[in-house]
């Protein structure tokens, strides 16, 4: 698929970067600490499940340097072998399965990326093939990523800090569109990236790995997880069906609404560098999974009661999560005559300049879901990650990790989205803030 561009493309050009604050922490203290502290922090968190029990406690007053230097996980070819048929087995499936062309939003300098929409098919011939490989022809034992798991992170961790060294080189000698921009600060641009829409051999490279090598391996990975769990204990204890079992909920989900990801923070504005690639690469293999990883050794069994209410509150939340970025959807999609809640939408019609000096507009929707808050569709992502960690109990503060690290980072978002947004839309922006006072919790944030 070719992607459409308003200019020579061969030389990155300094262009807009709406949301980013200019300040000592934000483009130097902030991201070199991310980079160096959070490859290591992975196999932290990966060590204190599986070699501690979960304990942070027990860690932190038993570890020693040595016992560190032992227990700390090696890329090996094993886990390069795994990784590498995951990525070609998700790069033939994008390629060769049919889907319809999908444009995504027009880019600060007018560019419009491409992509491809076959993910739901893409997840169910992942996961039958895998099925299939593993039970009847017994290729491999469905325990293997666990069995590898701190292998493969390493190996993964590694591939991505090199890799994101790689987007730099490429996004200043060959960028795939004119929104390529570097800061002149080499630190922050290796953070953030150069390009927005890096593209190799026409495969959109965020589509590639943020939607299909890392969420589509993050039930993989869960399901071995419960796999390994079921080996050790002849069963998968309720806890574990009912955190992977709304994970997965919402993996498919996310498929379904995969053109709607494209119109999100992540693929609009933020840059293909540390932060999204080595992010999704290697943040999310663990960070996402880590109650199921949690739970392979703590085989806890709910009663029906509260698997019940478990159930409802992620569903609940998924569901309420869906409607809102799907009613934001209907309404642009159909230039502002889909009905929300059964009314006209309350609309205030933005427009902006982009970087070739074109004339744009936006419909920001001020009813429904989006007249509550402004980031109100951040609730029920949050809800539903404390559901999925629910099952765990309350022994052990690990299984929590990524509740807390998601409503940090979703807070941060809804800042840099209103300052981009302020930015772009300037009095628009105004307005709608005066339609819509708050940022995420009505009356309260």
């Amino acid at each position: 698929m070719a992607t459409p561009v308003s200019a020579d493309a061969t030389t990155a050009v300094p262009v807009r970067i709406w949301g980013v604050r200019k300040s000592w922490f934000r483009t130097w203290g902030f991201p070199l600490v991310l980079i160096t502290m959070c490859p290591p922090l992975t196999v932290v968190l990966w060590m204190i499940t599986v070699g501690y029990g979960g304990s942070i406690r027990e860690f932190a007053t038993t570890i020693t340097w040595a016992d560190f230097l032992a227990r700390f996980p090696l890329p090996s070819l094993r886990a390069a072998a795994i990784l590498g048929t995951w990525f070609v087995l998700q790069l033939a499936l994008l390629k060769l399965l049919p889907g319809k062309a999908h444009f995504g939003p027009v880019t600060p300098m007018g560019n419009r990326p491409a992509y491809k929409l076959n993910g739901v098919a893409a997840f169910f011939v992942s996961h039958a093939l895998l099925y299939v490989a593993a039970y009847p022809l017994g290729l491999f034992s469905p325990t293997i990523i666990y069995d590898n798991f701190g292998s493969i992170l390493i190996t993964l961790s590694t591939f991505a800090l090199l890799f994101c060294g790689f987007l730099y080189a490429k996004g200043v000698l060959a960028p795939s569109t004119t929104d390529a921009s570097r800061s002149g600060n080499l630190i922050f641009d290796y953070y953030w990236g150069v390009e927005l829409h890096p593209r190799l051999f026409g495969v959109s490279l965020k589509q590639l790995l943020n939607c299909r090598f890392a969420m589509m391996g993050w039930s993989v990975i869960l399901l071995s997880f419960a796999a390994k769990q079921h080996a050790l204990y002849g069963e998968v204890s309720t806890a574990m069906l009912v955190s992977v079992g709304l994970q997965i909920v919402y993996i498919v989900k996310f498929f379904v609404w995969e053109s709607g990801y494209f119109n999100s923070l992540d693929i609009m504005h933020d840059r293909f560098g540390f932060y999204i690639c080595w992010g999704v690469m290697a943040w999310l293999p663990v960070v996402y999974t880590l109650v199921g990883l949690f739970l392979v050794g703590h085989p806890i069994d709910l009663s029906p009661a509260a698997a019940a209410g478990i159930v409802v509150l992620g569903l609940a939340s998924i569901w309420i999560n869906y409607a809102a970025d799907a009613q934001r959807q209907r309404v642009r999609a159909s230039g502002g005559t889909a009905r929300v809640w059964g009314k006209r939408p309350e609309l205030i019609r933005a427009e902006y300049t982009t970087g070739d000096g074109q004339r744009r507009e936006s419909l920001l929707l001020v009813s429904g879901w989006w007249g509550v808050a402004r980031h109100f569709h951040y609730v029920p992502e949050i809800l539903l990650s404390l559901a999925w960690a629910l099952p765990a109990g309350f022994g052990f503060a690990l299984p929590y990790f990524y509740v807390v690290y998601l409503t940090i980072l979703l807070v941060d978002r809804s800042g840099r989205d209103d300052l981009r947004c302020r930015q772009k839309y300037g009095a628009y922006w105004e307005t709608y803030c005066q339609r819509v006072p708050s940022k995420i919790i009505p009356g309260l944030y």
